[in-house]
This record gives C-alpha cells, sequence and structure tokens, in this order.
C-alpha cells in the first residue's frame, strides 16, 4: 500500500485538543459541555420556513461568487443602520461564514514572509491561517490586569517595519469577552494609519454584548472605511451556524480580488440559505433581543458562581464566554480540563487553544441551558473541594 506524503505546511499546524473534547462531550451522556463557541437556540422558525420556501421554489443552484443581490441589498442596510459603515454592492463578498472571510482576505493581502498582528489570546484560528499561507503571525499578549484590551505601546515593540500588512481584531471576542473600548479602538485606528496596515475586523459577535457596553465597527471611525476589511455574519446573531452565511465588507480592490479566489474555495455559498438570510434581516429582529437576554441571565449566574468556588473570572461584557484563572491550581490549561471532564464530567476548552498566552485559563461557554450551567457547576465545586 503506497501511503500518501502529508505536506509540511499541515504537520506545522498546532494540534487542537478542542475536537477531541467536544467529541468525548457528546459521546459521554453524563457529560455536561460548557464549551460550545456556537448558540444552543435553534434557528427561529421564521427562518427555517424562509429556508424551506426557497428550497421549494428550486433555489439549489450556483449564485455570483460575490453573493446573491438580494442579500447584499439587505446587508448594505443593515451595516449603514447598526455600524454606520457605508459600502456598494461591489464593495461586499458573501462567504461561508466568516472564517472563509478570514481565509479569503488574508490570502488576498499577505504575501509568504509578511506579517499580520494577532492578539494572543485570541480566535484559534487566526494564527494557524497565516501560517497556512506561510505568513507570519505577530502575536501580541493580552492581559487579564489591562482587562484583556489590546496594548498598542506593546504591538509597536513587536511589529516588524516594513513587513507587516495587516492586523486582525476581534470584539467582542473569543475567548474572553471584552469588548473593546471606543478609545482602544481609536489607539488601534492610528496605529493602522501610522504603519499602513488592513484592519481585519471579526465582529461575529457584535450584538452580544451586556452591561453597558457598546459595540463599535472600527470601519466607522474618521479615516478606517477605506483600509477595513469587516467581517459579520448569521451565525451568532440569528443562531444560524449551520447555513454557514457570512460576509465581508470593504474596499472594493480587497472585496474583487476575494471575489476572484472565491472561484477556486467554495465557488458560492448556499444560495437557499443566502436567501433565508436576507429575509433574517429583513423581518423582525426581537429573537436576536431575547436570546441576548437569556445569554445575560446566564452570564451574571456563571460569573458569580465561577468566583464563589474559588475560580477568579472577569464579568466579560459581550460574546458568550467566561475566561477563568486556574494557575492557582497548580495545572496547565490542558491538564486542568481533562482533569475536570474525567473527575467532574465537565467539558470546557483550555485557554491555550487561543494561544500560548491563555496558558493559566479555561474557556467555560454559556451557551448552554441555565439549569445544565447549575448543574455544571455544582459538579466543578465538589471537584475543586478536593484539591483546594
Amino acid at each position: 500500500m503506497v501511503r500518501p506524503v502529508i505536506s509540511e505546511r499541515e504537520k506545522d499546524l498546532p494540534v487542537s485538543t478542542l475536537g477531541e473534547m467536544l467529541k468525548l462531550a457528546v459521546e459521554s451522556r453524563d457529560v455536561i459541555s460548557l464549551g460550545p463557541g456556537e448558540p444552543d437556540f435553534d434557528s427561529d422558525k421564521r427562518i427555517i420556513k424562509s429556508a424551506k420556501k426557497w428550497l421549494d421554489k428550486g433555489e439549489t443552484h450556483y449564485s455570483p461568487p460575490s453573493g446573491r443581490a438580494e442579500l447584499k441589498e439587505q446587508i448594505i442596510r443593515k451595516l449603514r443602520k447598526d455600524n454606520k459603515i457605508n459600502v456598494s454592492p461591489d464593495e461586499i463578498i458573501v462567504t461561508a461564514g466568516s472564517t472563509e472571510a478570514i481565509l479569503l482576505g488574508l490570502m488576498c493581502l499577505v504575501d509568504p514572509g509578511e506579517g499580520v498582528v494577532v492578539t494572543d489570546p485570541g480566535f484559534l484560528a487566526y494564527k494557524p491561517t497565516i501560517e497556512i499561507l506561510n505568513g507570519m503571525p505577530i502575536s501580541v499578549p493580552l492581559k487579564e490586569e489591562e482587562g484583556w484590551q489590546p496594548n498598542v505601546e506593546r504591538m509597536k515593540e513587536l511589529l516588524v517595519p516594513e513587513k507587516t500588512r495587516a492586523m486582525i481584531i476581534n470584539t467582542p471576542t473569543n475567548p474572553t469577552g471584552t469588548v473593546y473600548t471606543k478609545k482602544t479602538l481609536e489607539e488601534l485606528a492610528d496605529f493602522a494609519v501610522e504603519n499602513d496596515l488592513v484592519v481585519v475586523s471579526d465582529e461575529a459577535y457584535e450584538k452580544l454584548v451586556y452591561g453597558g457596553a457598546k459595540h463599535v465597527s472600527i470601519a466607522s471611525l474618521n479615516g478606517m472605511e477605506e483600509r477595513t476589511l469587516t467581517l459579520q455574519s448569521v451565525s451568532k446573531t440569528y443562531a444560524m451556524a449551520g447555513f454557514r452565511v457570512g460576509w465581508a465588507a470593504g474596499p472594493e480592490e480587497i472585496i474583487q480580488a476575494m471575489t476572484k479566489l472565491k472561484l477556486f474555495t467554495s465557488i458560492s455559498p448556499c444560495t437557499a440559505s443566502q436567501l433565508a438570510a436576507a429575509d433574517a434581516l429583513r423581518g423582525p429582529q426581537d429573537m436576536i433581543e431575547g436570546m441576548r437576554k437569556e445569554y445575560n441571565r446566564r452570564r451574571k449566574f456563571i460569573v458569580k458562581r465561577l468566583n464563589e468556588i474559588g475560580l477568579s473570572t472577569p464579568e466579560p461584557n459581550g460574546a458568550f464566554y467566561a475566561f477563568s484563572d486556574i494557575r492557582h491550581s497548580g495545572k496547565k490549561s490542558l491538564d486542568f480540563c481533562k482533569w475536570l471532564l474525567k473527575t467532574a464530567r465537565v467539558a470546557c476548552i483550555p485557554g491555550t487553544e487561543f494561544g500560548c498566552h491563555g496558558e493559566g485559563y479555561v474557556r467555560f461557554s454559556y451557551a448552554t441551558k441555565y439549569e445544565l450551567i447549575e448543574k455544571a457547576l455544582e459538579r466543578v465545586e465538589r471537584a475543586l473541594q478536593s484539591v483546594l
């Protein structure tokens, strides 16, 4: 039997424990998972009806590579109303979720050996995607004592002049749940202008903010629209993760380059999904607020309980994650998660999944039913009592 030779590019990618732990959580009926990175709500019934309607009408064929006009029209309205961003249809590409937009955007912006600024801890796809393209991730450590907000002075120290092309930001953030302040975004904008960087702004959790926090799109700041690629999706906002619809909005030159590349990746997003997404954007938006209120209820509870049982956890003001300090346990993040899974039958995600500076932390998701969170934390408390 001939053994296939796997590329060095694939071999060099970090080995993720996320899939393994979530698989164990699903396969073991007595495990409660606080690991999910997607809403536990089902898509709204009107969205399901919309998808069925379009399938019944025969919308089962390819769409234009940059996306259906009906969806682009709704995205333009949404960006103008919610984000203070003004774009034309030629400045939008519809993608199979935000992750494809990240890949296509970086393929158009970064050549081998060129740098991209990323924060650490940060969404687990950013750094590997840069490395797949033979780019150079410039990891900027985030610190809890700074509220997990990016420190521009630290970025300046790490920047590789003349070799850095882009910067990825994520607000609200995964895994810390931080919402970047307008002051932070203004500092990042100045940094991008001074160093001639394109900003890739991942805003997947834009509607999930709490406690008086406000989401601001960096592209809405003076002078930033022309150098920002704004990524959004329906996955978190409308609980439509399985529909695989997102979009990138930005300078026409970048969007057209991404569209050219898309012909060689997925050709186009699912047609029926796009039309259902257009209906989601067009119709009543009350389901979003209903989900946000429930997440906020869970957020308050999980943070309170985690702190009570000895896991120091700052209050997140966005997304649906709590990022807890476990350093006093004497265990590494991965070992702590494995121990908790074995001892308490509770699954969470090690901070090292999100970068080396996530060591000493674990991520708990509250995209899980309130009653299950209560039960899970009772188990965690009992387990911790035996070691702390």
